[in-house]
């Protein structure tokens, strides 16, 4: 007998398309089960995690762009300060299985997911009612006779090492409900039929990049009326506002836990597969090529005189075509080689980092030079944006059955790490040529421009190895029948570079905050 479960399945989607809309079936969808309705009462956590982890992304980010910046941060500690907040997310395959093998009172996710956001709260609280966030401008006289402003940081402002310290436990709290978050979702999915696959992630993600977007700006102009103690309070306290919600969240309370040995060795033979290390491998040498300019934010300000706003305004702008990158590819390019849109965007993203070098020259075509590093920076994240959906998309389909959440937390560390690495070498490049704050504030810029000539280099090196990317989904299964189709020495390699990448990330971040001056910066 045929299964026609799913034709049923399909024409009652049909049937409720066809009915006239309403406010009810729109906010709980009568063809999805109640499990995935994510606005009842059981479910609204989910979405309002999603919404909230966009927020603070979004709030944060314009806040440690530019006030590392104001207190006098060197261009070392400045790249440690964003790496610091964003390294625990090196260890979500950590956080996983703490999750999976220890839950508190039973709960395996609201328990840990509340705890979390605690910690992120608390860490920036301290922050708050400890130091002195205000800020002050006093007037110069340039050489040529024009007034310029400074921003002076107050006496009782943090200092380094405590925004360092203070970054990094709220970033810790932060992945840790992000990966409980991503963990419900992906038990979810599993109840999705078939004419809704993927609906739940990419509604939960709609209101994270929503998020996202709204809060960014919203940071920025707090920051320029206000100053970082408005900004501040916003990420410690918006926390606290959902912890009601995550009381409320629907979870089986005492439910079957795998052991710790089994999850050990699901976990092993997966990455013992070629399908995952050759791909990956790819994923980690071309993240780790992508070695920005350190200095760059440190030139804006000195050099061209960039405002806190405009470094601000040029970070939501790259945040917008981000996401425009993300919707392009889903809508337009879905079905090309994996392999060509690499090829593409890395030459077009060399392009766009070589036009720095006619900004630091001079020669901007007749454009202000704010409007040219906008569209600069701008369009090397659309770039970006353009690449991610890729690279999730095969590490979904490298999840095996029954182990998808510590999975694909385990190929998202990896995808981490590499980015975490990529920013400890940019900071180890400072060493080569001074590009120091003085150095820059004199406009002796040949440092500058060699820095920023090597690191494109470094870029472009990426494709020579995408022969290690499988064009499509079928050529990624392929990967498990060819020689080498498992290989215990290709897993263990694969494990080694991913915990030796995050030992070294934190080594450098560290020496980077209590002993700043060692990379050869100001």
């Amino acid at each position: 007998m045929i299964d026609d479960s799913n034709s049923n399945s399909n024409k009652d989607y049909v049937h409720q398309l066809e009915k006239p809309w309403n406010i009810q079936d729109f906010l709980y969808p009568p063809q999805l089960p109640p499990e995935l309705q994510l606005l009842r009462k059981e479910n609204i956590a989910i979405p309002a995690c999603y919404l909230l982890v966009g927020i603070l992304q979004g709030l944060s980010g314009p806040l440690l762009n530019v006030y590392p910046l104001d207190l006098n941060a060197t261009e070392a500690q400045q790249t440690t300060i964003s790496t610091l907040k964003s390294l625990p997310a090196s260890l979500k395959l950590i956080f996983g299985f703490i999750s999976d093998n220890f839950p508190i009172l039973g709960y395996r996710r609201k328990s840990y997911m509340l705890i979390g956001w605690c910690l992120a709260a608390l860490s920036y609280g301290s922050l708050l009612l400890t130091t002195d966030l205000t800020l002050s401008e006093e007037t110069y006289e340039k050489d040529d006779g024009s007034i310029g402003t400074n921003t002076i940081a107050p006496f009782g402002a943090p200092s380094i090492p405590f925004l360092c310290l203070t970054t990094f436990l709220y970033g810790s709290g932060f992945w840790l409900a992000d990966v409980m978050g991503d963990s419900v979702v992906a038990e979810k999915a599993r109840l999705e039929p078939t004419f809704a696959k993927g609906i739940t992630q990419s509604s939960c993600y709609s209101y994270r990049f929503f998020g996202y977007m709204v809060a960014g700006p919203v940071s920025t102009g707090l920051y320029k009326y206000f100053g970082p103690k408005v900004v501040i309070f916003l990420l410690s306290a918006l926390p606290f506002s959902i912890l009601p919600l995550v009381c409320t969240l629907g979870e089986v309370r005492y439910g079957q836990v795998a052991s710790t040995k089994d999850q050990c060795k699901e976990i092993w033979n997966t990455v013992c597969s070629r399908a995952v290390w050759q791909p990956l491998a790819f994923v980690y040498i071309y993240n780790v090529l992508q070695v920005g300019n350190s200095a760059w934010n440190q030139y804006l300000k000195t050099t061209l005189e960039f405002t806190s706003t405009q470094i601000n305004l040029i970070y939501i702008a790259s945040s917008v075509l981000l996401y425009v990158g993300v919707m392009t590819y889903k809508h337009y390019m879905i079905n090309w080689s994996w392999r060509f849109v690499y090829i593409v965007c890395t030459i077009l993203s060399v392009i766009f980092s070589a036009m720095q070098v006619l900004l630091i020259k001079g020669i901007t075509f007749g454009l202000p030079n704010f409007a040219f590093a906008l569209g600069d920076d701008a369009f090397s994240e659309f770039l970006a944006g353009v690449q991610f959906l890729p690279t999730t998309i095969m590490m979904v389909n490298l999840c095996p059955v029954g182990s998808e959440g510590a999975s694909y937390a385990m190929f998202t560390t990896i995808n981490n790490s590499a980015g975490q690495v990529s920013r400890a070498i940019s900071t180890q490049l400072l060493r080569i040529w001074d590009v120091s704050k003085d150095t820059l504030a004199k406009h002796e810029l040949q440092g500058m421009v060699n820095l920023t000539i090597l690191t494109t280099g470094l870029q472009l090196c990426g494709i020579l190895f995408v022969r290690m990317l499988p064009r499509t989904k079928d050529e990624l299964f392929e990967l498990r029948e060819k020689e080498f189709g498992s290989s215990k020495i290709g897993g263990l390699i694969f494990l080694i570079i991913t915990f030796a990448s995050i030992l070294y990330t934190m080594t450098i971040s560290i020496l980077n905050v209590v002993a700043p001056g060692w990379s050869g910066e100001s």
